[in-house]
């Protein structure tokens, strides 16, 4: 009956994450022994003192509706973490609370984008930029990167994508899949090409921000003065704090966006849930050292799946320098056939990986970048160890 639907929902793709997570699901419950290293969730609880800010806001009654942007006392949180943090001053006009930072990408999306308008998106982008750009009738430009630029868009190949057609540039740095992070001076290069284009608005997207191994450190396009008032950042608690579940995510804008950000949330969602509130508010008042353990096990975990990868003829690693994942090239084994199966680009790798090696990947073609696989790290060491051995015995 997908008559009865909408064009615009026949035309949506599935999430390509959420779609191999649902097929390992199914694989598990028909008794096989899949390791997911799919999806882009910390394996750490909730952080104590986070979660008894939470009971504590139960036991004081919070259980009204929110207002539309979010508590008062959060968005204050929020503008003295982006201060402490990013040296950007917001005040509570230019701050929105949302369920989840997806929702905070929607939103800016349907609040600045009409039909026709374009969004460059330097590949590899996180997998759903390209849809939640399309579902307001945006058209997104991909650009190509490569490994041997650590998949960072250069200011030449962005001053080449824009058109006057040209809306929008979203990035996420440090960048889903990649983990790659631009430096000061190199969004500073960008925001050059982007003084000679004022119509384009700019969404940064942050929300590894507080995974940084230490190499790079991490900067914001609205620290530029001249890059402020046209910068929208977009950040929230999943990744860092270990609360995917929780799903709060927010923006710091320039007022005109976020008025019409709140606008539109008003209409679909409201506010967000009032214990997650509270809880995110401890959160980002406590300093971030507090869940400086999680990084610290990561960048271990980083360390070993390298080394385990970098072992496999066909695989080609950088060092990614945030987030949690890895993105190797796998392009090697295009033209192959592995086990009777052949492997033709990225998404038959990935599946091949879970059919036999009983390991759940994300093909790199839903991230704009088909040659690469997205691998997460964020699994046990023994899993890492398991998954990596049951690829290497699947490519070999």
């Amino acid at each position: 009956m997908s008559n009865q639907l909408s064009d615009r929902i026949n035309n949506l793709v599935p999430s390509a994450t959420l779609e191999m997570a649902a097929k390992a699901r199914e694989l598990r419950a028909e008794g096989k022994d899949i390791i997911g290293l799919s999806l882009g969730e910390p394996d750490f609880k909730t952080p104590d003192y986070i979660r008894e800010a939470a009971i504590q806001a139960i036991n004081d009654g919070y259980n009204s509706y929110t207002p539309v942007d979010g508590y008062v006392e959060l968005k204050d949180a929020i503008i003295t973490k982006f201060k402490r943090d990013n040296d950007i001053d917001y005040d509570r006009s230019q701050i929105v609370v949302s369920t989840g930072a997806k929702q905070s990408l929607y939103n800016v999306a349907q609040a600045c984008l009409n039909k026709g308008d374009e969004v460059i998106l330097p590949c590899p982008y996180w997998v759903s930029y390209s849809d939640i750009v399309k579902l307001t009738g945006g058209v997104p430009i991909e650009v190509a990167t490569s490994i041997e630029n650590d998949f960072k868009m250069t200011p030449e190949q962005l001053e080449a994508a824009i058109t006057p057609k040209t809306k929008m540039l979203w990035y996420s740095s440090p960048c889903n899949p990649s983990g790659s992070i631009y430096s000061k001076e190199e969004l500073r290069a960008l925001a050059d090409v982007l003084q000679k284009h004022p119509q384009i608005i700019v969404v940064s997207d942050e929300i590894y921000e507080h995974i940084n191994y230490g190499v790079t450190e991490h900067a914001s396009m609205a620290g530029f003065e001249d890059m402020y008032n046209r910068t929208v950042t977009i950040n929230g608690v999943a990744k860092a704090f270990a609360m995917t579940g929780w799903r709060i995510g927010y923006i710091g804008a320039p007022t005109y966006i976020a008025r019409a950000c709140n606008k539109l949330q008003g209409q679909v969602t409201s506010g967000a849930n009032c214990i997650a509130q509270r809880a995110v508010i401890t959160a980002l008042l406590e300093s971030p050292s507090r869940v400086q353990y999680m990084v610290d096990e990561f960048q271990n975990r980083r360390k070993l799946i390298l080394e385990l990868l970098n072992n496999i003829p066909g695989f080609k690693c950088n060092e990614p320098q945030g987030a949690f994942y890895v993105y190797p090239d796998i392009s090697a084994f295009f033209g192959k056939t592995l086990n009777g199966m052949q492997i033709n680009n990225a998404s038959d790798f990935a599946m091949y990986l879970l059919e036999e090696a009983n390991v759940a990947t994300v093909t790199g073609d839903a991230f704009g970048n088909g040659n690469s696989i997205r691998i997460s790290y964020a699994a046990s060491v023994d899993e890492i160890k398991e998954a990596i051995s049951r690829i290497a015995s699947a490519v070999s």
